[in-house]
């Protein structure tokens, strides 16, 4: 039924100022429109809503991420950017912080405004 029908990611923020500029000016998503209860963003033509909480916990896992061509120069750049790579301590890193899973895949971490953990994945 869905199958057939837009997705529309969510992350939370208690910072929306800070949030706004992270996605906005840092990773480069356009801004729809921001509104009271979520600042909107399109992804790559998916829509990204920030939801504005008063309080957030953030989860201890990946909650949004990006296919990349090239992981090593998008991370590059987002370093251009001001983004500090997550290290997980018992997960092979290499020099950039980027972690080669079982079926090839590369991933690296990073944090919004919030504590969200975001990532970067090549397949």
């Amino acid at each position: 039924m869905l199958n057939s029908c837009e997705v529309i990611t969510f992350v939370a923020t208690a910072k929306p100022t800070e949030a706004r500029r992270f996605y906005q000016e840092v990773l480069g998503l356009r801004l729809v429109a921001d509104e009271s209860f979520a600042l909107v963003f399109d992804a790559h033509g998916v829509m990204l809503r920030v939801s504005k909480v008063h309080e957030l916990t953030p989860a201890p896992y990946t909650v949004l991420g990006w296919r990349v061509a090239d992981i090593s120069a998008a991370l590059k750049e987002l370093e251009t950017r001001g983004v500090a790579f997550e290290r997980y301590e018992g997960l092979d890193q290499d020099d950039l912080g980027i972690w080669a899973s079982p079926s090839g895949a590369k991933v690296a971490w990073f944090k919004d405004p919030d504590g969200n953990t975001l990532s970067l994945t090549q397949f």
